[in-house]
């Protein structure tokens, strides 16, 4: 460029002061001509570099950091007035993201994590009956510094029309989803399930975009798989012997096939349908069934003489399929121009339903000596702990206003009758999930930045009321709804309240 600057200064001065020499016009018609040139080459050099940049940003994955550093304060109170706490819980939380979009039709987007409190565990983290470290909420359940997949699948988008499609398969997002982002101090959310599902899956998903006809208006249908049935890798080898059952040999399937003495596949299907979202006021609707969904059963149950039943002997068994749907309404700004504080205030309520499908194959055994009548076998399965079908139901309100700190400050109450059940085992909330309490649960939190929107703070208190036990079981008995005093009378001592102080500091880049 510098070159292009003095030739065009000597070129202007040689034309003022030799105007009427024909060898100097000469020698001028050549410089031109040799900068037009010099042009020409910058300007395709230029061409060259957008490409090349435009080729090295494809070809590299982006990645970025979510780093939390947390302390809670954890209290709990029993039925009966017993105490549990828990004065200082340190833990750090890693979420390391990446992305590679190597046209702008296809997307890979993954990320790892780990989760864990200070220091090592002697023992006491990770035996939860195996249910700490159940791949719905690895990642969410403090644990150890292993680097986990959290996220990892394909997004392709595509075209027809004005109608605009996406499919997607692999580990997908479905925690942190619509509205519990809010609490969580996360832009976006990751799925717009917030009040019935906040679970890692596994599946794919299908969406079609209206929003050229209605303003973010679009339709989802969604599949996962929350539990394979297969067996492992040579996890029968003596079946490759041809050793027959008679002579100590194995009559089980080989490498990866059905087991037929394990849980069933556990599955999902889901719609998810958006009427409208124009950035301000926003409605999302979705409806789910959950197939073979598995809990503890009693497969053994003694009747003593007054003719009260004691489980004797428990299995995990698949109980049934769980139906869930919810409608949810979100406004992010009150009115338009009204006030600052409106501008920036959000409101939300949602109301959601589940609905219980108990399954009659499993059997019970029924031991009845002590009434005189021996032991029976009965058929049918206690899903939340009734052999017909329940109904649940669930709302949840709140609103994020700004304050003078330039951070925002939040309110929320959820209340949970006693069916209530949904797929909230991943939220996070170290004393439980508040989505799934059947009682009351009472939330305020706020949120601070201190640099820009890369390190940040929040204060968070949480408070459950439990009105039912089984709030936090999975389908079978242990999710039995029982009140603190029906609970009591039969010897049980469950949490009846819980609360959890948290403080973090968020380093985000």
């Amino acid at each position: 460029m510098k070159k292009i600057v003095t030739l065009s200064a000597i070129a202007f001065l040689s034309t003022a002061a030799f105007a009427v020499d024909a060898d100097v016009q000469k020698q001028i018609d050549e410089l031109n001509q040799k900068i037009e040139q010099l042009q020409k080459t910058n300007s395709s050099q230029d061409k060259k570099i957008s490409e090349v940049n435009a080729q090295s940003a494809q070809n590299n994955i982006k990645f970025n950091v979510d780093f939390r550093t947390s302390y809670d304060n954890l209290r709990y109170k029993t039925a009966s007035g017993e105490t549990f706490s828990n004065d200082a819980l340190y833990a750090s939380r890693l979420w390391l993201g990446m992305g590679y979009a190597p046209t702008e039709d296809m997307l890979f987007k993954g990320q790892l994590a780990y989760n864990k409190a200070f220091g090592a565990s002697y023992g006491q983290r990770g035996t939860g009956f195996g249910f700490d470290t159940f791949d719905w909420v690895i990642n969410e359940n403090l644990t150890d510094d292993t680097l986990r997949v959290r996220e990892a699948y394909w997004l392709w988008n595509l075209r027809t029309g004005s109608i605009g499609w996406t499919a997607s398969v692999g580990r997908r997002p479905s925690t942190n989803g619509f509205l519990s982002n809010l609490r969580e101090d996360d832009a976006k959310a990751k799925s717009p399930m917030g009040h019935v599902i906040n679970m890692e899956f596994d599946g794919a998903s299908v969406a079609m975009k209206l929003d050229s006809y209605v303003p973010g208006m679009y339709a989802k249908l969604c599949l996962g798989r929350g539990l394979t049935n297969a067996t492992g890798w040579a996890a029968q080898a003596a079946s490759y012997l041809g050793v027959p059952p008679s002579m100590g040999g194995s009559n089980q399937p080989t490498n990866y096939t059905k087991d037929g003495s394990n849980l069933d596949n556990v599955d999902m299907a889901g719609f998810i349908f958006v009427p409208y979202d124009n950035g301000q006021y926003s409605v999302e609707t979705t409806w789910y069934r959950g197939f073979n969904v598995p809990g503890l059963v009693a497969t053994n149950i003694t009747v003593d003489a007054m003719g009260n039943q004691i489980p004797t002997a428990y299995a995990m068994k698949n109980t049934g399929n769980m139906d869930g749907a919810a409608i949810s309404f979100k406004a992010d700004g009150i009115g338009e121009g009204i006030s600052d504080f409106l501008d920036e205030t959000t409101l939300f309520a949602s109301a959601a339903m589940s609905k219980s499908h108990p399954n009659i194959d499993n059997t019970r055994a029924i031991n009845m000596s002590a009434m005189g009548m021996g032991t029976m076998n009965m058929t049918g399965s206690s899903m939340l702990g009734s052999n017909e079908s329940e109904t649940g139901t669930s709302i949840w309100i709140g609103a994020v206003m700004p304050n003078l700190t330039g951070g925002k400050f939040g309110l929320e109450y959820n209340h949970g009758s006693k069916y209530w059940r949904p797929f909230t085992y991943g939220e996070d909330t170290m004393i439980g999930s508040k989505m799934a309490v059947r009682g009351n649960a009472y939330e305020a939190y706020w949120s601070q930045p201190i640099i820009k929107d890369v390190f940040s703070m929040q204060v968070r208190y949480t408070y459950l009321d439990y009105k039912y036990t089984g709030s936090n079981g999975f389908f079978g008995d242990e999710g039995t709804p029982m009140s603190m005093s029906e609970a009591k009378a039969m010897g049980m001592d469950p949490v009846e309240t819980a609360q959890d102080i948290r403080v973090y500091f968020r380093y985000r880049y």
